[in-house]
């Protein structure tokens, strides 16, 4: 049984009324395409509203008509993400050794980076196990908790690494490390997670060390 990440970040609000209200519209759309109606009832937004938002937004090619009309994500989108990743590259790099790590542990890998007072998920590694604890790629999460998040806000990890039990979502349990640029900077945070059943309430004795290791060998 798969276990999904559901107590995502609220959406940012700016002070900036149109911005927002578009970003509303832009994840009403990346949940499911959505028409008119199903637009509206999902972001709250006058009918009016919701369609001039929409309309500019397909406009810019951020969004787009799919066969049966409804709004959906724009292929504008997938040359900003292009860019977005040839210009840091922590997803390419951290890959291979996210891989190297899940597969050793049997569990979810995942790489964060932190995200103005956010912290958001760039890299997601599903374990095999039939019950496992998913983070979709692309989430932001709230970053005062989770091991993860901690890192991230500035709390100095012990021996390395940092663990949490229960903290965001109950049941699941995770042990982080940081991933530093050359000069030493923190840039994101390895973590591995699952169900506290597997992972135990002290996830840091059984997988810290791999955590701590593997992240040292990201470099940017």
């Amino acid at each position: 049984m798969d276990r999904v990440s559901e107590n995502a970040a609220p959406v940012p609000v700016t002070g900036v009324g149109v911005l927002d209200k578009a970003m509303v519209v832009m994840r009403a759309v990346s949940d499911a395409p959505c028409g008119l109606a199903q637009l509206q009832a999902s972001t709250g937004l006058p009918r009016a509203t919701a369609h001039r938002l929409a309309s500019a937004l397909e406009a810019h090619g951020l969004l787009r008509r799919d066969a049966a009309g409804r709004f959906e994500l724009g292929h504008g989108l997938v040359a900003l993400g292009q860019l977005s990743a040839d210009r840091f590259p922590l997803v390419d790099v951290a890959r291979p050794v996210a891989t190297a790590l899940r597969d050793a542990t049997g569990e979810a890998v995942q790489v964060f980076v932190r995200e103005g007072n956010q912290r958001r998920c760039v890299l997601s590694l599903e374990s095999a196990h039939g019950l496992r604890w998913i983070v979709p790629e692309g989430s932001l999460l709230p970053i005062e908790v989770g091991s993860s998040g901690r890192l991230l806000e500035g709390e100095r990890a012990r021996n390395g690494w940092m663990q949490s039990v229960g903290e965001r979502e109950a049941g699941v349990a995770s042990v982080s490390a940081p991933i530093h640029t050359a000069d030493g900077a923190i840039i994101g945070a390895l973590s591995v997670s699952g169900p506290v059943e597997r992972l135990t309430k002290q996830p840091g004795k059984r997988f810290g060390a791999m955590v701590v290791a593997a992240a040292s060998e990201i470099r940017l």
